[in-house]
C-alpha cells in the first residue's frame, strides 16, 4: 500500500541522458535546466513527477515508462524499493559497471587519472545481506492497525511494508512478531517512532522499540515474548525527528558478536557496525596487505576499531570523534587484550598522532577528510595512507590536495550496499620518492 502526499508539482516528459553521482538519473527539461531522477535509466523516455523545482535544476520520480532501458528489471520491493534501494530496476551486473564508471569519473573531475583498471568486488550477494534495518510505521485508522513503513523518497508521506527484501530473514520475522504484538495491544501509531532490528551472523537477533510516550506499557509489551527475548522499549523526546535514547523504559538489550577477520567484535543495538560484514571483510583483507610491518598504525576515523583492531597490529592508536562508538572500542580492546590506544577527539584535534614514523589509516565520513588533517600529512608525511571512503567525490578531492607528495599505489572499489548509489573505494598512497 503506497501513501502519498499531495504534490503541488506536475508531470513532465523527458529522456534520460546518464546516472551521477548521487544516483539518480539525469535528463533535460525543455527550458534548459537539468532534472535529477529516481526510478529511471539512461537513455529511456519517461514520464516524471517532479518532487522539487529551483531556478537551476529540479528533480523528481518515475511514474511511468514510455520507453525502457534493456537494463531494465522489475524490483524485488515494487512498492518500497525507491525508499532503501533506488537501484532494483537494474542487475547487479549493471550496477557494477556504473559504479565503477561513478568512480571513475569522480577522479576525473579532479584530472586524476587511477593507475589500473577499476574493479568493484562484490560477493554476488544482492538481497539480505543488511544486518541492521530500521522500520517506522503506519496506522491505518480504517482498520486501526498498525503495519511497518518505510519514508518515500522526496516526500513526508510513509509506504505500507511486509519487510524489506534488503534484510536478513531474521531481521524480517522478528519485525512481524514485533508488529503483531503491538497490534494484539491495540496500541496506534503516534505513539511510536520506529524500530530498530539487528542481526548477527550466527543469526542471533536484538532490537528496540522507540516510542514517543514515556507511559508507553512498556513492560506489558515484554511480557508477550520469552524471557531470553533479546529486545528492548525506548522513550524518545518526541520533539526530537531521530530516534534517540531519552529514556530506557525495559532493561537494555545485551550486545550482539560478530567475528571479523577471526576477531570478535562486540556492539550494542543502537551502536555502529558494519552493515554487510562478508564484503566488508574482503576490503580489511585488502588493506592488511597495505600495513608496513613494523611501523605503527593510527587508525583515524576509527569508530568502534573494527579496522585498526583487526588489521593494525599489537601497537595501534585508534582516534573517533563518537563517545558511544569510543566506549564499545574501549569494551573491544579490553577482550582482546590489544596494546591498542583509544583518543576520544575529532581527527582534526588529533593531529599529535599523525607522524612521519607511523602507517596512517582513514575512514572518514562522506564529507572527507578535514582540511587540518590534509595540511598534517603533508608536514609529517608519512610513508603511506590507507584511505577508505563511502564518497569517491570527496576521497578525489583528498587525494589531488595530497598529490603533492603522495602518488596512488593501488586502489579498489567495493558494494557494500547492492541495489543502492553507495560506492566504498580504497586508494593507497605511498609518499613520492
Amino acid at each position: 500500500m503506497v501513501r502519498m502526499t499531495k504534490r503541488p508539482f506536475p508531470i513532465v516528459e523527458v529522456k534520460l541522458e546518464k546516472i551521477v553521482g548521487g544516483g539518480q538519473a539525469l535528463g533535460t527539461l525543455e527550458d534548459g535546466r537539468k532534472l535529477f531522477v529516481w526510478g529511471g535509466l539512461p537513455d529511456e523516455e519517461v514520464r516524471v513527477q517532479l518532487t522539487k523545482k529551483k531556478s537551476s535544476y529540479a528533480e523528481g520520480i518515475v511514474v511511468e515508462v514510455l520507453e525502457a532501458s534493456p537494463d531494465r528489471i522489475d524490483p524485488k520491493d515494487p512498492e518500497s524499493y525507491l525508499s532503501t534501494s533506488p537501484w532494483q530496476l537494474m542487475s547487479l551486473e549493471t550496477e557494477q559497471r556504473y559504479k565503477a564508471a561513478l568512480i571513475e569519473e569522480a577522479f576525473e573531475l579532479h584530472d586524476i587519472v587511477l593507475p589500473d583498471p577499476i574493479d568493484v568486488y562484490s560477493d554476488g550477494v544482492a538481497y539480505g545481506y543488511r544486518n541492521k534495518v530500521e522500520f517506522s510505521f503506519w496506522f491505518e485508522t480504517e482498520t486501526q492497525s498498525l503495519s511497518l513503513a518505510f519514508f518515500r523518497r522526496g516526500t513526508h508521506g510513509k509506504i505500507s511494508i511486509p519487510g524489506t527484501s534488503l534484510a536478513s530473514d531474521e531481521i524480517n520475522k522478528k519485525g512481524a512478531q514485533v508488529l503483531a504484538v503491538l497490534n494484539e495491544m491495540h496500541v496506534i501509531g503516534r505513539e511510536l517512532k520506529t524500530l530498530l532490528i539487528r542481526s548477527a551472523q550466527d543469526g542471533s537477533v536484538a532490537w528496540q522499540l522507540y516510542v514517543k510516550d514515556e507511559d508507553f506499557p512498556a513492560d506489558t509489551l515484554m511480557s508477550h515474548f520469552d524471557a531470553d527475548e533479546n529486545g528492548e522499549v525506548i522513550f524518545s523526546n518526541p520533539k526530537s525527528p531521530a530516534s534517540v535514547i531519552t529514556r530506557r523504559l525495559t532493561a537494555p538489550t545485551t550486545p550482539l558478536k560478530d567475528v571479523l577477520k577471526e576477531v570478535p567484535f562486540h556492539y550494542a543495538t543502537e551502536g555502529f557496525f558494519q552493515i554487510n560484514l562478508p564484503v566488508y571483510e574482503q576490503s580489511l583483507s585488502d588493506m592488511s596487505k597495505w600495513v608496513i610491518p613494523g611501523v605503527q598504525v593510527v587508525d583515524m576515523y576509527s569508530g568502534v576499531g573494527s579496522i585498526g583492531l583487526t588489521i593494525g597490529g599489537d601497537n595501534v592508536t585508534l582516534v573517533e570523534l563518537n563517545e558511544h562508538a569510543v566506549r564499545e572500542m574501549e569494551r573491544n580492546v579490553k577482550e582482546l587484550g590489544k596494546n591498542a590506544t583509544p583518543v576520544l577527539a575529532a581527527s582534526e584535534n588529533a593531529l599529535e598522532y599523525i607522524t612521519g614514523d607511523k602507517c596512517i589509516i582513514v575512514d572518514p565520513p562522506r564529507a572527507g577528510l578535514h582540511e587540518d588533517v590534509v595540511a598534517r600529512l603533508l608536514e609529517q608525511k608519512p610513508a603511506r595512507i590507507i584511505y577508505l571512503s563511502c564518497n569517491p567525490v570527496t576521497q578525489a578531492r583528498d587525494v589531488e590536495r595530497l598529490a603533492e607528495a603522495y602518488g596512488i599505489r593501488a586502489h579498489r572499489g567495493y558494494n557494500y550496499f547492492p541495489h543502492t548509489p553507495h560506492i566504498e573505494h580504497l586508494v593507497i598512497l605511498d609518499l613520492k620518492s
